[in-house]
């Protein structure tokens, strides 16, 4: 069951977020809930810990590099059958 939040982040981070979730296939809510599931489901104690953390620091910074992006079908099957 989905559930509506309510964030307030830097606006020009939005801006990217969504251009770089619409390239994936993804909606901006179900990029922050993939980030979410990880790092809450990953048993990690730190934050610093998460593998995702330089990911997301690289691209709020702007220097990430990027190789070919997977098919947004493929993508869902993946994510959907990690719910299962």
């Amino acid at each position: 069951m989905d559930a509506k939040v309510t964030l307030s982040f830097d606006a020009n981070i939005i801006d990217r977020a969504k251009k770089y979730a619409e390239n994936q296939g993804l909606s901006l809510s179900r990029l922050t809930e993939i980030l979410l599931r990880k790092a809450t489901f990953g048993g990690y104690t730190n934050i610093e810990d998460i593998p995702i953390a330089d990911w997301v620091n690289t691209v709020s910074e702007g220097d990430a590099e990027y190789t070919k992006p997977r098919k947004s079908k493929k993508m869902k099957d993946e994510y959907f059958n990690s719910k299962k």
